[in-house]
């Protein structure tokens, strides 16, 4: 909640800010109307909507806040990657990153601040969780981003801090946000979803009717070695996750991607990869195959180059569809795994 108990409209989906303004006695077409104003044009009050009545102004303004991120710090990379840094309402700080690629940009955005998955290879998680994001304030850092860079932002990646699973509501309202005409208007094909694989949340992904992306952080095909990994999910059988992605397969005709952070000495080895080769094998999937990028404290390190290669090869001649990432921004940590939770 905002300064005196109002709350945050861009907390709101379409659906729940549709219930209620028809309980404030409005016409369905102002959900459009004020989502435009919120999400596509970026307003910081309602003063500013100016073809509202102005008595529903000052109704919404004294019921809402319009809260807007504030930009702490932005780095760029020699590659041009920005990270951004924003502050959120109550001073929570979250990162997010901006890809520009010739006339394309693509924004990879964070559900949460900190995460709870306390993944190894990932600095977000060292300081735990800090709270849900809501549907406004991963929509907003789409926006903001595509806003400094002075482009479109063409593309969208729940990739950042936060499992997005674990906030599964706030981040489909904002995946409807960001593909609505009246939000940023991506195509839902673009935007993507990145899940330590959450079986469950799977199959509801999957029911939605949306054609968003899933991707899914595997690392390991050997339960013990994932388990070591990844221990926010380290109850989940590797069986039950790998039939979650054959039913979402299966039921939306869409191939999702299993992305796999090449660690040195831990799930590089021959055996990793048979492992690996076997659980994709006969699916419909993508295997991004992922430099782990240094994190400090870890202990973990990158594995030499020459075995991203052979492993693509050993997908490729399995008939498993593959590709090598090209790492972009690790010289200012905003590459895989390198966001983290501070102060700001």
């Amino acid at each position: 909640m905002s300064d005196a108990g109002r709350e945050d409209i861009k907390a709101l989906g379409r659906e729940e800010l549709g219930r209620a303004l028809s309980g404030l006695g409005q016409p369905a077409y102002r959900t459009g109307q004020i989502l435009a104003w919120l999400h596509a044009r970026g307003v910081r009050s309602f003063d500013e909507m100016t073809d509202l009545p102005a008595a529903l102004r000052a109704e919404l303004a004294g019921r809402f806040d319009v809260n807007v991120p504030s930009l702490a710090e932005c780095q760029v990379s020699r590659d041009g990657t920005r990270k951004y840094l924003w502050r959120l309402a109550d001073g929570v700080t979250v990162e997010s990153v901006g890809l520009p690629e010739s006339d394309r940009l693509t924004v990879c955005f964070s559900t949460q601040a900190g995460c709870a998955m306390g993944c190894a290879f990932c600095a977000t998680g060292r300081g735990g969780l800090v709270r849900d994001l809501v549907a406004g304030e991963m929509v907003d850092q789409v926006r903001l981003v595509a806003e400094d860079l002075g482009v479109r932002a063409t593309g969208a990646v729940a990739m950042g801090q936060g499992e997005p699973f674990a906030n599964y509501d706030a981040t489909l309202a904002a995946l409807r946000l960001m593909n609505s005409p009246d939000g940023l208007g991506i195509g839902a094909r673009h935007l993507t979803v990145s899940t330590c694989g959450l079986p469950e949340r799977i199959r509801a992904f999957a029911s939605e009717p949306e054609q968003f992306t899933l991707a899914i952080s595997l690392h390991s095909a050997v339960q013990a070695t994932r388990d070591s990994l990844m221990p926010g999910v380290a109850g989940i059988p590797l069986g039950d996750l790998r039939r979650a992605v054959a039913d979402y397969a299966d039921r939306t005709g869409r191939r999702p991607t299993f992305e796999y952070a090449l660690v040195g000495g831990v799930n590089d080895s021959a055996g990793e990869l048979r492992a690996l080769v076997a659980f994709c094998s006969g699916s419909l999937c993508h295997v991004n195959l992922i430099p782990a990028n240094p994190v400090e404290g870890s202990g973990l390190r990158r594995a030499p180059a020459d075995r991203g290669r052979v492993f693509a090869e050993a997908l490729a001649r399995a008939g498993v569809e593959t590709s090598l990432r090209r790492e972009r921004g690790a010289d200012i940590d905003a590459a895989c795994g390198q966001l983290r939770q501070r102060s700001g």
